[in-house]
């Protein structure tokens, strides 16, 4: 039942490709396209899961900034929003799902090469003096909703000094008690953690916790506004746990 329940689902997600494709090639002609976030809204929805926000999301002239959990992170965090993400140069060349991230104007970074890193702010200020929200997954990877991982520092490069106005907003991705099911267990290949996922029955909700913005302006260099981000994700963390623990798994 389970895997029939995953195929479904993915045909229904194929369905809504084929739907999507052919309005949003037409509205890119005229200039951007709001088709990317109607699909990862849609892909959320099919994925068995509903939205809840806490917190007032800035939507222009910020930078996004949250922990990892899984793949699900990005269209449920992007058809909330409408940001565009960025990723892993590697996610470019991976088939259909790099032709997805492109239309949804990804920036693709390549993490490892030092002397790309320039480059790659420039990408990163064009869309944010296009006041297209981008939202960035500090962590490098996926982890296990508890704590976080150490939080790469070169990308927070590109506000400082800060491009107009912008402000960073951290951000909490909670799957409350779907987090057992969300995290990615070692070994496991992204088929299966898909089919897993997707074939899981009910639906869930994931709460998207938009926390206190701040300048970037005010740190003074990019080691410093990351450890600044992920303090404040961390408190956030900290203090859903708690209060997880006194309500009890059910009611988170």
């Amino acid at each position: 039942m389970r895997i029939a329940r995953a195929l479904w689902r993915l045909v229904l997600l194929l369905a809504l490709v084929l739907a999507c494709l052919v309005p949003h090639l037409i509205a890119r002609r005229r200039g951007p396209s709001r088709w990317p976030r109607i699909f990862l809204r849609r892909a959320g929805q099919i994925a068995g899961f509903d939205v809840r926000i806490t917190g007032t999301p800035v939507l222009h002239d910020v930078f996004l900034v949250a922990n990892h959990l899984s793949w699900l992170d990005i269209p449920l965090l992007g058809g909330a929003t409408g940001c565009a993400f960025i990723s892993k140069d590697d996610v470019r060349t991976t088939p259909v799902l790099g032709w997805l991230a492109a239309q949804n104007d990804t920036i693709f970074v390549a993490r490892e090469r030092r002397g790309e890193v320039s480059r790659h702010i420039e990408s990163v200020r064009a869309a944010v003096s296009a006041h297209q929200p981008i939202a960035l997954f500090a962590e490098g990877g996926t982890g296990n909703g508890k704590h976080l991982l150490p939080f790469k520092p070169p990308l927070f490069s590109v506000l400082l000094p800060p491009p107009r106005n912008i402000l960073i907003q951290p951000l909490l991705i909670d799957y409350g008690a779907a987090t057992s099911l969300m995290v990615w267990p070692d070994g496991e290949s992204g088929i299966a953690n898909a089919l897993r996922i997707l074939g899981a029955p009910g639906r869930r909700t994931v709460t998207l916790h938009f926390l206190t913005p701040f300048d970037p302006g005010d740190h003074p260099d990019r080691k410093a506004l990351a450890a600044e981000t992920r303090r404040r994700i961390a408190e956030a963390m900290e203090v859903r746990a708690q209060a997880a623990s006194l309500v009890g798994p059910s009611a988170v």
